[in-house]
């Protein structure tokens, strides 16, 4: 998925906020706290942790069929 520009500013204003994102990938749904977003290998992920274990997450912003912050 290419990130338009108003959806960058939404994360980007999400991670500043501290608020969640709830992100589709293909057969199912992530809600998690964003940190920043990477560069990795030719793409970029997003980091975060999940909001009620603080477990860590990388989730690809290539493998996303949307995401809204909520």
């Amino acid at each position: 998925m290419g990130l338009t520009t108003r959806q960058y500013d939404a994360l980007e204003r999400a991670i500043a906020e501290g608020r969640r994102l709830a992100v589709r990938r293909p057969a199912h749904e992530i809600v998690f706290v964003p940190e920043r977003i990477r560069a990795v290998r030719g793409g970029e992920v997003v980091e975060g942790r999940h909001p009620v274990t603080g477990a860590p997450l990388t989730v690809p912003l290539d493998d996303l069929d949307g995401f809204e912050v909520v």
